[in-house]
This record gives C-alpha cells, sequence and structure tokens, in this order.
C-alpha cells in the first residue's frame, strides 16, 4: 500500500498517523466528558439523546433508536428515564397516531444548552493554537464529518419520520 494514493492524493500512512493523533488526543481527554455527565447526573445514553434532539423538534423513537444502533426496547428505557427527569416528553405524530415521538421540555433545553457548553469548552492546548491552524483543522475535520454523514446516508433526523418497521 505504500505510495499508493487515495482519490484526493493523500498518503495513506500520513492519513494513519492523522488518524492514531485523533484518537490519542480523544483518549486523552476521555474521562473529561465522563466528569460532566457524572456531576451533572447524566448517563452516556442521556446525553447521547439530548445531543440528537433539537428544541422544538420531536423525533420518532425509532428513528433515535436507529441513531444509538440499540432495539425499540432500549430506546424506551432511556427514554423513561429522560422523561422521569423532566427532560423529554413523549408526543404521538400528527399525521400517524401509532408512531411516538420524543421531544425536549424546557428543562432539558436548558439541560442540553448546559451539557453542550461544559462538554464543548475547549482544552487550554486547543486555545494555544494558532487561529490559521484552528481553521484548518476545523475545516478538515467538518469535511471528514460532512464525508461521514454522507457514506452513512444519514436520514433527516430533523425532518423524516418512521416507517413502520422503525418503531
Amino acid at each position: 500500500m505504500v505510495g499508493m494514493k487515495t482519490t484526493a492524493g493523500t498518503e495513506p500512512p500520513t492519513a494513519a498517523a492523522v488518524w492514531r493523533l485523533l484518537l490519542q488526543c480523544t483518549m486523552s481527554r476521555f474521562g473529561r466528558p465522563s466528569g460532566v455527565l457524572q456531576q451533572m447526573g447524566l448517563t452516556p445514553g442521556h446525553m447521547k439523546a439530548l445531543l440528537l434532539l433539537e428544541p422544538g423538534k420531536a423525533l420518532p423513537m425509532g428513528l433515535l433508536a436507529n441513531q444509538f444502533s440499540c432495539d425499540a426496547s432500549t430506546m424506551t428505557w432511556v427514554v423513561d428515564r429522560l422523561e422521569e427527569r423532566g427532560l423529554v416528553e413523549r408526543r404521538g405524530l400528527p399525521s400517524d397516531r401509532r408512531v411516538k415521538t420524543v421531544a425536549l421540555t424546557p428543562l432539558g433545553v436548558q439541560t442540553k444548552e448546559d451539557l453542550e457548553e461544559r462538554l464543548y469548552e475547549p482544552p487550554e492546548e486547543l486555545l494555544a493554537l494558532n487561529p490559521s491552524v484552528l481553521e484548518a483543522v476545523r475545516d478538515a475535520l467538518s469535511r471528514l464529518v460532512d464525508a461521514q454523514a454522507e457514506d452513512a446516508g444519514s436520514p433527516d433526523l430533523h425532518g423524516g419520520h418512521e416507517s413502520p418497521s422503525q418503531r
């Protein structure tokens, strides 16, 4: 594979080195989100659900389960725990009452905002980088995220609705 180029012209060893460094940076900070979640009394499942839900937009339970890569009963358990805390509410889909959706409550919106503020606070090492370097890293990572979403055939999380088989 040495000397083989990707479609964008990057040598695979360079891409492998970049990926390794991204993972090392992520793993060195792995405990930070766990600490934030613990302080807020949330679990990783709560975090993922809160980050997927947008204020004012209800998502079908089946679509959430799909995004979690879990079955409907597991998603029901996560939503039950969030509902007990007053962070989400279940609703029916106006066009199909059989489809249950989940929406953030006002407390859920505030909790999500607090969570994002704490999770997305950049570490000092990142703040110390030159702004042009940060912009280049941001642009490259944005392209990666966009490509992953495209490759995965990401469903429209905020406007689509599930088929009966996704419920």
